[in-house]
């Protein structure tokens, strides 16, 4: 009989792609990770890891299981989601990841619809980009991460995570108002050769950011990095560079000395995230639900700041 925590196991480390990584994610030694990896490798009869530079990988036999691992803890999780249904109702605790700017304009709001609501449900939000809020939700840190499309996500037929569309907003440009494309229509061309600021990579926006300079024929130097968009419209205005914004994030900052301007191709795509067979838990459901109406709220587009005066 294979043990699930031993299936939990060999997903964190197939993740993480070390067994140190994975000892972290899962709040165990590295030696206890790797007794739990032997002993389900006497379990199946295989070996299921091999050696790949300063990490290990799966064997064939290791993503064969992985797979069935996969389909096994999701029907767990939708265990898990009946008899808290059948037992307690919605009441509890709800652990969020989510990236700062979806904390302040959808998860808090969503946290304020839920008071009302289903006041038994208790949210803790953790500050977390969408490369490391799937991660968190994966490993069992948080029930569910507010994330962003990027390059190198799990897919959208990813059999280990259930997600729900959110919503997509574009970018903007930001330049410092005495920039010479200031008063005209702006494309990604336009800026090639400019200095850049913008987030650091590894930040989603960043990916996103790159990828449209690369469609655009060219790739953005970016001389200076901060994943606070306060900070980047900030440095824009003191003439530090120009930058591409989502739209969303302009709404907090000072904009007054900086030109605004809409631009044709990127965007974000921001989307919640939760372990396939969790999306109908008690507690999950109606967070989701709030999540959704605050979301659609954001989609209108007078709810943009497209220019600055």
């Amino acid at each position: 009989m294979i043990e699930t925590r031993r299936l939990r196991t060999l997903r964190a480390v197939a993740d993480h792609r070390t067994v140190t990584a994975a000892a972290a994610a899962l709040h165990l030694t590295p030696s206890a990770v790797s007794q739990q990896l032997i002993a389900l490798e006497h379990e199946v009869g295989h070996r299921l890891l091999e050696r790949d530079g300063r990490g290990v990988r799966l064997t064939a036999v290791g993503r064969i299981l992985l797979g069935h691992a996969n389909e096994v803890l999701a029907q767990l999780e939708r265990a898990d989601a009946d008899i808290a249904a059948y037992t307690t109702g919605t009441a509890g605790e709800v652990k969020v990841a989510s990236f700062a700017t979806a904390i302040g304009l959808l998860v808090a709001p969503a946290i304020g619809r839920l008071k009302d609501k289903e006041p038994g449900i208790r949210v803790r939000v953790m500050d977390a980009e969408g490369d490391q809020s799937l991660t968190m939700v994966l490993d069992g840190a948080v029930d569910l991460a507010v994330a962003v499309e990027y390059r190198g996500a799990p897919a959208e037929t990813d059999r280990r995570l259930s997600r729900i569309p959110l919503y997509s907003e574009p970018f903007d440009v930001v330049l410092p108002r005495e920039h010479p494309l200031a008063g005209q229509e702006v494309t990604v061309t336009d800026l090639h050769g400019e200095t850049w600021i913008g987030p650091y990579p590894g930040n989603p926006c960043h990916d996103v950011i790159a990828l449209a300079c690369e469609h655009a024929g060219f790739t953005p130097e970016f001389a200076h990095s901060s994943d606070d968009f306060s900070a980047v419209v900030a440095l824009a205005a003191a003439g530090a560079g120009v930058a591409m914004v989502p739209r969303l994030a302009l709404r907090g900052p000072d904009l007054s000395g900086v030109t605004v301007r809409p631009v044709a191709g990127p965007e974000r795509r921001v989307f919640a995230a939760v372990r396939r067979g969790a999306e109908h838990h008690p507690l999950l459901v109606p967070l989701m639900d709030a999540l959704r109406d605050v979301a659609t709220a954001l989609r209108h587009p007078a709810d943009y700041p497209t220019s600055s005066s």
